[in-house]
């Protein structure tokens, strides 16, 4: 709690003067019992618009109407129930009672009609997500109904840009209205914003009276400001500070293991990249081990695919051999030849634009990792970094690869995964691949309900993806927050989708 020093009445010359300084020292302590916590993080947030950001959802402004618990599985929030009819076109979500915005409306299925509705117009990839058709709203209850059969639509309504807010209120993009324990105060993009508690909260009032959520991409700076006692909790301090932080008796170190997964990103637009044995070099070059251990300092494990080990859907890989000399073999299946130390092909040398991002520090690391490896078989690899990784890679075709950090299976299911990066508009499929079998493969996982089918299916399409080499999955890092010890009811979540809660508290 930070508390504001007041300063001591000392000279009390009349009754009056003591009443007065009685009062002012009364006003005082009242301001000093309010309850404030600072969270630095790396998100960036040029935008508060839920539909373009997860920070709404985040910072615990808006929520959807279906959530994600620890287990990943997923369970009711806004709505209490749903259902589905016919063979999975209709679903019919009944919102709960009593729910109100932060301006004081109440929460109804024509509320979350619009918002899903500006949803689908605002956000191609949520569209093509959600394939909804239509919508009908009565009372409490809102029917959606898809344009072919959906079985996986409440797990896609976790996604936070499904955030429901009021969308009468004036300013969404820096001052969205929802129904979250806590409205904005104040945003200043990239840099910092505001948020008080909502007391009419439905669940009930938050603990906190205020939060201040600071960007900043830097994680030594993130790190001296949990140090100096300007943050509360900071989520990924560097790396190479952990053990020096778990030393000091006043800070919480929390490591748990992450959904994410470290991977390259090919670009089959570029005509090196077509080759899939282009592709298979670049897969086995770097050793997974050697980047856990160099660009992760040990916080993380090689993946053997975009999955944990652990989850049901995940494949059984064959084991790799990695590393210059196996990558050569793959460029001259290619059709390369290495000469005077190039990789040449039609007398041109194999180069390209690896494009990467500061603000997951590990990416730029294993950039520069794999431009040295490419090096001993000659390519020639340009690094970019650019602030705005998604907008990059989205709308530009000038880059071979990209090194990505993606959290692959949010919901504890495979679906997101594979429509993301594998289908017709889905957000992340910045490669253009187009696999007939794989799509195949993916309708069928979005119209199956039975969850050990679901996992079947999941495990064909992933052997498509690893044989094809549609992407490189190289490391799952570990998830890893550190917070000042007067801090209270803190939880790393596996999703990343629930930072700012009702129940975090100081002491």
């Amino acid at each position: 709690m930070r508390k504001r020093i007041s300063l001591l009445c000392l000279t009390l010359a009349t009754i009056g003067m003591l009443a007065a300084c009685s009062a002012n020292s009364a006003s005082t302590e009242e301001k000093s019992e309010k309850k404030s916590l600072t969270f630095v993080s790396n998100f960036p947030s040029d935008t508060l618009d839920p539909q373009l950001n997860y920070t709404t959802v985040r910072a615990g402004i808006a929520e959807t109407l279906v959530k994600v618990d620890e287990q990943l599985q997923i369970e009711p929030w806004l709505s209490k129930k749903w259902k589905t009819e016919d063979d999975g076109t209709t679903w019919i979500f009944e919102i709960r009672d009593g729910i109100t915005f932060q301006n004081g409306k109440d929460l109804n299925a024509e509320a979350v009609k619009h918002s899903l509705e500006r949803t689908i117009k605002e956000s191609e990839a949520m569209k093509s997500a959600l394939k909804i058709k239509k919508m009908k709203a009565s009372g409490q209850i809102l029917t959606i109904t898809t344009t072919e059969p959906l079985a996986t639509l409440p797990s896609e309504l976790v996604h936070p840009n499904t955030a429901i807010i009021d969308v009468d209120a004036p300013d969404t993009k820096s001052k969205p209205v929802g129904t979250g324990p806590f409205k904005v105060a104040s945003f200043k993009p990239d840099n910092e914003m505001k948020v008080k508690k909502y007391k009419e909260y439905w669940v009930g009032e938050p603990k906190l009276d205020e939060v201040v959520l600071i960007f900043n991409d830097d994680e030594n700076a993130r790190t001296s400001a949990l140090q100096s006692g300007e943050a509360d909790i900071v989520y990924r301090p560097a790396i190479e500070s952990l053990n020096t932080l778990k030393k000091d008796s006043s800070i919480v170190v929390d490591i748990q293991p992450s959904l994410r997964n470290q991977m390259l990103f090919y670009n089959s637009r570029q005509e090196a990249f077509k080759d899939k044995n282009v592709r298979k070099a670049f897969d086995v070059l770097l050793n997974p081990k050697d980047v856990v251990d160099t660009a992760l300092a040990g916080q993380g494990s090689p993946a053997n695919g975009p999955f944990l080990k652990s989850l049901d859907f995940s494949n059984d890989q064959k084991t790799k051999t990695y590393g210059p000399s196996e990558a050569q073999k793959y460029l001259e299946k290619a059709g390369y030849i290495l000469k005077n130390g190039k990789a040449i092909k039609n007398e041109k040398q194999l180069s390209f634009k690896l494009v990467t991002y500061p603000y997951r520090p590990e990416l730029p690391l294993m950039s520069q990792m794999l431009q040295s490896e490419a090096k001993k078989i000659g390519v020639k690899i340009d690094i970019q970094q650019v602030e705005n990784m998604d907008e990059y890679m989205t709308t530009k075709n000038d880059w071979g690869i990209v090194t990505y950090s993606l959290v692959t299976a949010p919901r504890g299911d495979a679906g997101y995964f594979f429509n993301a990066l594998y289908m017709e508009g889905g957000a992340f499929n910045v490669g253009h691949f187009h696999e007939p079998a794989l799509t195949s493969i993916i309708n069928k996982l979005n119209k199956t309900v039975d969850q050990q089918q679901r996992n079947k299916l999941a495990r064909q399409a992933g052997e498509i993806v690893e044989k094809e080499t549609l992407h490189s999955s190289i490391v799952h890092p570990n998830n890893f927050v550190a917070y000042r010890d007067n801090v209270k009811n803190w939880v790393t979540t596996k999703s990343e989708y629930y930072v700012i809660t009702k129940d975090l508290d100081v002491k």
